[in-house]
């Protein structure tokens, strides 16, 4: 594939454009402005680098002296002071290797493409805590942080292929198709994952609806429901609602 045609399949919002914009502005109305995309897509970027870090990076203010606003977390801080050095030292890596051979540019644009990229609208990062191996598959505990786990239900191949054992770091991926909503906490299921929090992001389509429900720890699960399921669980923003999930429908990945 030609280099041109590689830059215009490109398309991404830069996460750490996005937390300095936030750190600056104070809000990620005003960071969405600056960057040029749109607020669903910029909180939609939040929620990701959210789950995948141990800990929240950007958090929410309610009220106060200005009214509120979105501001980073005293870790996502850390985090982003750390990211601006080590991308100071890349692009300065790279510029040094361009004058050596030209290649720096090219070679920066190729490992972008190669992180990691999925279509699971639910992207947790965390530690495995727990590998129960069955004749067939193996049980996989996952610590997301803040005291949340996720369980996936994976073949003993799969297990050895991603060299999964406790303490190892992976990923744990949902379809937001595959997450059920239910208000009803006390509902009995076979689901292995269950994750209650508060409504933060509701919105009809055609046909199916987004609903997003942000746990107490900060993390967020997505899920795509009918519209009328949301209608029939009368689902508002403030809400109190359980995400579901089955452990066979969980995917796992590594780095």
């Amino acid at each position: 594939m030609r280099l041109e045609n590689l830059k215009k399949r490109k398309h991404k919002i830069d996460r750490l454009a996005l937390l300095r914009s936030i750190r600056d502005l104070g809000s990620i109305s005003s960071a969405a402005r600056a960057l040029g995309i749109s607020y669903k897509a910029a909180w939609g970027a939040v929620e990701e680098v959210n789950n995948l870090s141990f800990m929240p990076l950007v958090e929410r203010n309610v009220g106060g002296e200005k009214g509120g606003g979105t501001t980073l977390t005293e870790h996502g801080s850390t985090i982003l002071d750390f990211m601006e050095t080590v991308d100071a030292a890349f692009q300065g890596f790279l510029e040094d290797l361009g004058h050596r051979d030209g290649t720096g540019k090219e070679l920066g644009l190729y490992m972008s493409f190669l992180k990691l990229k999925t279509s699971a609208r639910n992207q947790f990062g965390g530690k495995v805590v727990e590998v129960v191996k069955g004749v067939v598959t193996s049980e996989v505990r996952l610590d997301i942080g803040n005291g949340d786990q996720v369980v996936a239900s994976i073949t003993n191949k799969s297990v050895e292929n991603l060299e999964l054992h406790s303490g190892s770091e992976a990923f744990a991926l949902i379809k937001a198709s595959h997450v059920i909503v239910t208000t009803d906490n006390q509902i009995k299921t076979s689901a292995r994952n269950r994750f209650t929090g508060t409504v933060s992001h509701c919105e009809l389509g055609a046909v199916n609806g987004e609903v997003a429900i942000t746990l107490p720890g900060g993390k967020s699960v997505v899920a795509v429901i009918t519209n009328e399921s949301i209608k029939n669980l009368d689902l508002k923003i403030g809400d109190q609602a359980t995400a579901i999930f089955k452990a066979s429908q969980v995917i796992l990945a590594t780095v």
